[in-house]
């Protein structure tokens, strides 16, 4: 059987986006851009001081922008020609006036560093208030989430969402997970307490999370506050939620602040031989991807190749 990732390889290569890279000097990155071309997951574009320094017309008028994009939050003209000698910015600069698709950077920066340009610049769709994250997780054991695969949000950006942004992160990632893997979601909005069995503020917000997902889309498949193990174990389920619309078979995992999600993708990633790509945005109107500095080759191979598909549906 095909994996979700081999499927994704070949919906990038079904149509070939620019994608560029910043971190020219790392060697996984070298090695995934080639892999990338010579596999035509996506046509990829080096952009560092070397190419800055070679275009000097672009990055002047690319300063001109950002000053006109950000001078009424205080940024003035020099400040943004100094920004766009750095090839994050400049990068994300090239994405938003459509000289690429898409831009992948982290493996060397933090998640802020990689996706402040993008907050600033690229800006969430006008539908939402907020961009967040999520990690796709592949398990080997396929009897959870959807044949192994689920999708973690929020992973990387929002650090303690209120139930409205907790409730919007829920909606782009049931939108994410039906993108890439085409399938129903099935949402868990989780906690330490699963429906009325524990008390306070922390529990309430999932619960008024819950409710306002179900407003914003009746159709969707979601339940919280709950356990992750009755989020994802039938027979826990059974007992822990029978009347829950979760029955152990959740494919989405919506985790109560940013420390919980982080700390769980990263354990199973390293404890239980799961693959996990990502941060991967979601609500942004073009694709601007995360990596983990612990990234492996393949980990970048498939952020590219994520990052091509969103591109697709990018208001462009």
């Amino acid at each position: 059987m095909t994996s979700l990732i081999e499927k994704i390889r070949q919906q990038a290569q079904s149509e070939i986006k620019k994608i560029i890279l910043t971190e020219t000097e790392d060697s996984r990155i070298q090695q995934a851009a080639k892999i990338c071309t010579e596999q035509k997951i996506a046509d990829i574009l080096f952009v560092d001081q070397d190419y800055i320094q070679t275009h000097s017309d672009l990055h002047q008028q690319l300063s001109q922008q950002l000053f006109e994009l950000r001078q009424s939050k205080g940024l003035t003209l020099e400040e943004s020609q100094r920004l766009l000698f750095k090839p994050i910015y400049f990068g994300t600069m090239m994405v938003k006036n459509h000289l690429a698709d898409g831009l992948v950077a982290g493996a060397n920066t933090t998640t802020l560093e990689t996706f402040l340009p993008a907050l600033q610049i690229i800006k969430a769709k006008p539908k939402y208030k907020l961009a967040s994250s999520f990690m796709l997780i592949q398990s080997p054991l396929a009897n959870f989430g959807y044949q192994g695969t689920f999708i973690f949000s929020d992973c990387g950006l929002n650090i303690n969402p209120n139930p409205d942004e907790l409730a919007e992160i829920t909606i782009q990632s049931a939108e994410s997970f039906r993108t890439l893997v085409g399938t129903e979601p099935k949402i868990a909005m989780l906690s330490f307490s699963t429906g009325d069995s524990g008390k306070g503020e922390d529990v309430d917000k999932v619960r008024l999370a819950t409710q306002r997902v179900k407003q914003l889309d009746p159709t969707l498949i979601v339940d919280g506050p709950i356990q992750a193990d009755a989020a994802i174990v039938p027979e826990v389920a059974k007992f822990k939620n029978p009347g829950g619309s979760i029955k152990g078979d959740a494919n989405i995992l919506i985790f109560p602040n940013l420390d919980a999600g982080n700390i769980a993708y990263k354990l199973i990633e390293r404890l239980a031989k799961t693959q996990a790509v990502g941060p991967i945005s979601q609500g942004l109107n073009y694709p601007i991807n995360d990596l983990s500095r612990g990234c492996c080759v393949e980990d970048i191979i498939n952020a590219i190749a994520i990052t091509s598909i969103q591109s697709k549906l990018s208001k462009f």
